[in-house]
C-alpha cells in the first residue's frame, strides 16, 4: 500500500514516526511520502516534502501573518499527492491545514484516515459535520472524544494515547545528570514550549524561579529548532542549563516542573512529575480564543480527568509570583503533592495501556484491504 502522511507540528512528527514504524511491520510492502519532521524522515528513510519547521504557525494573528506560506504549502502537498496517488492520506492533528487536504483527497477519491482528532470539541464544534463528509476513518487518542463524536452520529476508533508508546519505548539515560554537567541538587524542569512566540512570552516568567529556590537547579528543555545561544539571550547571568532531545530524561529526574500548555503537560503527567501548567500568548489571540473556546481547562491532564488535577496559570495569571507560589506548594506541602500524584493515577487509568501506534496501523491496513 502507498501511504501519504502529514504532520505539521513537532508532537505530530513523533506520533507519525511511530505510526510509520508500525505500518512497516503490518505492511512489508508499504511505500511512504511524508510531510513531517526529523522523526518521520528517519522512520520513512526519506526527506519530507515540507519540514514541520516550515509548517507550525500558532495563534490567530500568527496564522494571518503567514497566509502566503500556508497557501504555498497547501499547493505543494496537493500536487505531490496527485503525483504519488496514495491508497490513503493519513492526517495527524493540525486541522487548519489537514482538513483542507482531507477535502481535496475526497474530491480525488483518495481514502482519508485522521490519526489524532482535531480538537473540534474545544471550539467550532460545527466542523464535525464537515469531518463526517470528508474523513473516512477517525482514530481518537483521548477517551472523551469517542462520546463527543457519538453525539453527532459518527463512529470513531479509540486507539489509546501514542504518548504511552513513546514513553514506554524510550530508553532512559541513567547518566543524565553526569552527561549534562548537572549537580545532585533537586531539579525543577522548565518546559517553555517549542514555538518562538511561546518562549518569548513564557520563559522570562519561568526563569525568575532561579532567585526563589537556591537549593534547587533549574533546567530548561530546549526545542530542537533552537540552539543554546538562543536561550542565553533570556538567561543573562543566570546559570540555567539547557538540554536538547532529553525531555523525558529531564522529567524523570525532576522533582517538579513548569510546563507550557500542550502535549508536554500530558507527558509530564504520564511520567508522574507534579507540575504547574502555564500559558501566555499574543493578547489578541488569547482574547479571540477565550471568546471561541468551549472547554473548562487548557491542560490535557485536566481535560481528560474532567476536573482540575494540576494548576493552570493563563495569560495575566502566568507571572513570576504565581509560578513561584505554586511550585513552592509542590515542593513543601506533602498533601498538595500527593493530591497531584493521585490525580495522575486517575489519568493513567483513563488512558489505558501502550499500543496506539500498532492498533492504528492494524486498523488502517484492515480498512484498506477489506473487500
Amino acid at each position: 500500500m502507498k501511504y501519504y502522511i502529514i504532520a505539521g507540528e513537532t508532537s505530530g512528527d513523533l506520533h507519525g514516526a511511530n505510526l510509520i514504524k508500525a505500518l512497516k511491520k503490518e505492511d512489508p510492502n508499504a511505500e511512504f511520502k511524508i510531510v513531517g519532521g526529523d522523526g518521520m524522515q528517519q522512520a520513512a528513510e526519506q526527506q519530507a516534502l515540507i519540514h514541520t519547521l516550515q509548517m507550525a504557525f500558532m495563534g490567530f494573528v500568527e496564522v494571518i501573518k503567514n497566509l502566503g506560506a500556508i497557501r504555498k504549502n497547501l499547493q505543494s502537498v496537493k500536487k505531490d499527492i496527485l503525483e504519488f496517488r496514495p491508497d490513503t492520506v493519513i492526517l495527524i492533528d493540525f486541522p487548519g491545514f489537514n482538513l483542507k487536504i482531507a477535502s481535496f483527497a475526497k474530491q480525488h477519491k483518495i481514502k482519508t484516515c485522521y490519526y489524532i482528532s482535531p480538537k473540534i470539541w474545544a471550539w467550532n464544534q460545527g466542523r464535525v459535520h464537515k469531518i463526517k463528509k470528508i474523513v473516512d476513518h477517525m482514530f481518537c487518542i483521548l477517551p472523551f472524544e469517542v462520546d463527543f463524536y457519538k453525539r453527532f452520529g459518527m463512529k470513531v476508533d479509540y486507539v489509546g494515547n501514542p504518548l504511552l508508546d513513546a514513553i514506554s519505548n524510550y530508553t532512559f539515560n541513567p547518566d543524565f545528570r553526569t552527561d549534562n554537567g548537572l549537580s545532585d541538587a533537586p531539579i525543577i524542569a522548565l518546559l517553555p514550549g517549542s514555538r518562538k512566540m511561546e518562549i518569548e512570552q513564557i520563559l522570562p516568567n519561568m526563569i525568575e524561579l532561579y532567585y526563589s529556590f537556591p537549593k534547587h537547579q533549574l533546567v530548561i528543555a530546549g526545542a530542537p529548532n533552537f540552539d543554546s545561544s538562543y536561550y542565553q539571550n533570556y538567561l543573562g547571568d543566570m546559570e540555567i542549563p539547557v538540554v536538547f532531545d532529553q525531555t523525558y530524561d529531564l522529567l524523570k529526574n525532576a522533582e517538579a516542573a513548569v510546563v507550557t500548555s500542550g502535549t508536554a503537560t500530558l507527558e509530564t503527567g504520564i511520567l508522574k512529575v507534579p507540575q504547574v501548567v502555564v500559558y501566555k500568548a499574543n493578547a489578541v489571540s488569547v482574547w479571540l480564543a477565550r471568546k471561541l473556546v468551549k472547554v473548562k481547562f487548557i491542560a490535557l491532564v485536566n481535560l481528560i480527568n474532567n476536573y482540575l488535577s494540576v494548576i493552570e496559570l493563563i495569560q495575566e495569571d502566568c507571572n513570576p509570583g504565581n509560578i513561584r507560589d505554586e511550585i513552592g506548594k509542590i515542593l513543601t506541602e506533602k498533601e498538595h503533592r500527593d493530591n497531584i500524584l493521585e490525580n495522575y493515577d486517575v489519568l493513567a487509568e483513563k488512558l489505558g495501556t501502550p499500543g496506539a501506534s500498532e492498533k492504528t496501523a492494524k486498523l488502517i491496513f484492515s480498512y484498506l484491504t477489506a473487500v
